[in-house]
């Protein structure tokens, strides 16, 4: 949910050494420098003693031009398959199931990998297209809501973000992110319960009244909180790919990370605005 197809990113991460940088450890004499991958002791390497690729500048950069038009045209892929998905929403529980093991396979390649990418918007736009089906018909009018709350979401985060109004913090990133494993065990538990029938609610937890509002949109809301925090580290981790130009691939899984967190966006608003019709 914070994005590790683009946090642990080495392309990305913000850790990429420019090629002048790299000529000056490799120059350096054995004694005084330890050289990324080869003299670094494995407790200091990363995890499992590995370490991160180091990704030098490319001649054929990733740029903000073909991260957008490689993230369009992922989108567009949802919006075709999502149409399949709005039509027969027996779809949208195979195309969730998919998307999500596909989804944690991306997020932990080494490098991103076009077929699986693609192949990820696909069964994310089944998923889509299912739910948004299922929920309009329930209530009128609630996906075109829902389209318009994640584009302004979406546009307001750009905008603060490129006015430099909006950044990351360490100490804010942390939070965020103890956050989102506390949201990810509630999501859980709460399934868990529905699916046993120990909670007969629509909405399992969500629909528990505190204070006279649903914890639903509660959490919802904290929801929407969080994935706007995550745009933000995805724009950031963008500016660094380009920044630091990285090959033009990399844009692959800038792309990948943008549709993650969109399609997340998407669903918390659709499900508080079902939340709050249903409570009408």
């Amino acid at each position: 949910m914070s994005n590790p197809a683009l946090s642990n990113n080495p392309a990305l991460n913000g850790k990429t050494l420019s090629a002048d940088e790299l000529r000056r450890i490799y120059d350096q004499p054995a004694a005084q420098t330890q050289r990324p991958g080869i003299d670094t002791p494995v407790e200091q390497a990363g995890f499992g003693g590995e370490q991160p690729p180091v990704i030098t500048p490319s001649d054929r950069p990733m740029t903000y031009e073909n991260t957008i038009s490689k993230t369009v045209m992922l989108f567009i892929i949802v919006l075709a398959l999502g149409a399949v998905g709005w039509f027969f929403p027996i779809l949208a529980l195979p195309g969730a199931i998919a998307g999500l093991v596909l989804g944690l396979v991306n997020a932990f390649k080494k490098e991103p990998s076009v077929p699986l990418i693609v192949s990820y918007a696909a069964a994310q736009g089944l998923f889509l297209g299912g739910i948004s089906g299922i929920f309009e018909a329930q209530w009128p009018g609630i996906v075109s809501q829902a389209v318009i709350g994640t584009l302004a979401v979406f546009g307001v985060t750009l905008l603060l973000f490129r006015s430099g109004k909006v950044r990351t913090s360490p100490r804010m990133t942390k939070m965020v992110l103890i956050a989102m494993v506390g949201y990810l065990v509630f999501s859980v538990v709460n399934m868990i319960l529905m699916w046993t029938g120990v909670n007969s609610d629509p909405w399992g937890l969500r629909g528990v009244q505190l204070f006279g509002i649903p914890l639903g949109v509660i959490i919802g809301a904290l929801a929407i909180f969080l994935a706007a925090y995550s745009l933000v580290m995805d724009f950031e981790l963008i500016q660094n790919g380009v920044r630091n130009r990285v090959p033009e691939k990399w844009a692959w899984s800038a792309a990948f990370g943008l549709m993650v967190t969109l399609i997340w966006l998407y669903v918390e608003i659709l499900r508080l605005l079902a939340i709050l019709r249903g409570s009408d």
